[in-house]
């Protein structure tokens, strides 16, 4: 069974492993820890730990029984004492971590407990803190505190040395196929790639690079980007020629869905197939539009669909 490594945060991971685990692959979800809003953030702040809301959501997502361990683990409490607002699947992984004290022995425990498909591996045991400097030379420090502030990143960084787990680095060096799933691209996706030896291993991997890119920018983030300025960031922070395909949405928003986006500041990301070529990356442009709930979102069953088909065909 081939091994696919999938990296990211957010719910754009969750919505890629959605559909992932319908196919027969082995799939190692790598997530990101920088998190500390919320139930995460307050968490973080009471138990001194790494962030546990992306797992969660992972966890979610990846089990056998989706529809009503899903539903507990992403339940939140409304109530008037300490536990409003706290999403029940955050205590679970915080009870383990305060059982094992390591947030990869939990979700190995959980994973059993909760009959996960595939391996769910946090980048790191450190308590990473995130920093955003931005274009017009402010320091913001605090993934949550970096999204809501909503302005134009010149680059992020750790405020504090994260160390990757062997175990993500042993995923990397192994795997059959590397996706960067769509999502938040500085606050999920790039905090994945920041350490050294995350660089190193994901240079030296065998594997083919395949990003997946957002349909729509995020204001703060990709004010205006198209898909090749979202290509060249990544590029940025691993080195050039990082990746080697892209996955991008070819069919138009609908107009009505556009305007509801306006009130974020968002529009959609424009796919320039010429200047991805000219970088030398393959371009798999297909409708992955999904429009549920009048969002644009990628729809993780034609998405999952393009990502195996590619597998398959790099490993006749």
């Amino acid at each position: 069974m081939k091994k696919v490594v999938v990296i990211g945060g957010g719910t754009g991971l969750s919505t890629l492993l959605r559909g992932l685990k319908l196919f027969p692959i082995d799939i190692t979800a790598i997530v990101t820890v920088a998190d500390d809003g919320s139930s995460t953030g307050r968490l973080r702040r009471e138990f001194d730990m790494p962030a546990v809301g992306d797992l969660r959501h992972v966890m979610s997502v990846l089990t056998e029984d989706e529809t009503l361990t899903s539903e507990l683990l992403q339940y939140r409490f409304d109530t008037y004492s300490d536990l409003d607002k706290h999403a029940l699947g955050n205590l679970v992984v915080t009870a383990m971590y305060n059982i094992t004290g390591s947030l990869t022995k939990s979700l190995e425990s959980l994973s059993k407990i909760f009959n996960i498909k595939g391996k769910i591996l946090p980048l790191s045991e450190d308590k990473a803190v995130l920093v955003a400097e931005t274009k017009d030379g402010k320091t913001i420090v605090g993934e949550s505190k970096i999204t809501k502030a909503g302005k134009q990143i010149k680059k992020v960084y750790y405020k504090n040395r994260v160390k990757v787990t062997k175990e993500v680095l042993k995923a990397v060096k192994e795997a059959d196929l590397i996706v960067l799933s769509m999502g938040s691209l500085y606050t999920s996706i790039i905090p994945n790639l920041l350490p050294i030896e995350m660089k190193y291993a994901l240079k030296r991997a065998k594997a083919k690079k395949l990003y997946i890119c957002n349909i729509m920018s995020q204001h703060g983030e990709t004010d205006n980007y198209s898909a090749s300025d979202c290509v060249k960031q990544v590029n940025k922070y691993v080195g050039r020629n990082f990746i080697d395909v892209v996955l991008a949405n070819k069919k138009k928003v609908p107009d009505n869905i556009l305007e509801l986006y306006k009130e974020e500041k968002a529009g959609q990301i424009m796919l320039d197939a010429d200047k991805i070529k000219e970088m030398g990356v393959k371009l798999i442009a297909a409708d992955f539009l999904s429009t549920e709930n009048n969002q644009a979102r990628h729809d993780p069953i034609k998405t999952a669909t393009e990502v195996f088909t590619y597998l398959m065909k790099e490993h006749k």
